[in-house]
């Protein structure tokens, strides 16, 4: 793997150039599953393509640094990422019409019971007495 090459681009212009590269990949795979009659595999492969082109300049050239600063601004907290899914769920929720409040019970009691039983077992892990626990490594493992 090479290393990453640094150049001196603002930050402004090394976004611009990102948002514009992840455009011209997304609008590309939409072209191309629209002539191969696929139209709705386009998001994903895009995201494929996204990756494969990252992967392989990264192995062959290294990616630059305003790559990766302008990508580390733009997915702050990840919610840059989440928002052609959250918006499309959205739309998709609303859809359902009758069917809505049943799906959203779903989805609140399938999140709040897995949350429910993590948060008991850490505050056990968090509160486990650790004085009261006197074996060792060695005696798990038998020796003296």
């Amino acid at each position: 793997m090479k290393s990453t090459p640094s150049s001196p681009l603002p930050l402004w212009l090394a976004v611009i150039l990102t948002l514009a590269m992840v455009i011209f990949v997304r609008e590309s795979a939409v072209i191309i599953c629209q002539w191969a009659g696929i139209e709705k595999a386009a998001n994903i492969v895009g995201l494929v393509a996204m990756f494969f082109i990252l992967m392989t300049w990264r192995l062959l050239k290294g990616l630059p640094s305003w790559l990766t600063q302008a990508s580390n601004t733009l997915l702050v907290d990840s919610g840059f990422a989440f928002l052609p899914v959250s918006a499309g769920a959205g739309l998709l929720l609303f859809a359902l019409g009758d069917e809505l409040w049943g799906v959203m019970l779903t989805m609140i009691i399938s999140t709040l019971i897995p949350l429910w039983g993590l948060a008991i077992l850490a505050n056990r892990w968090l509160n486990h007495d650790t004085s009261n626990d006197h074996t060792t490594v060695n005696e798990h493992k038998g020796q003296p």
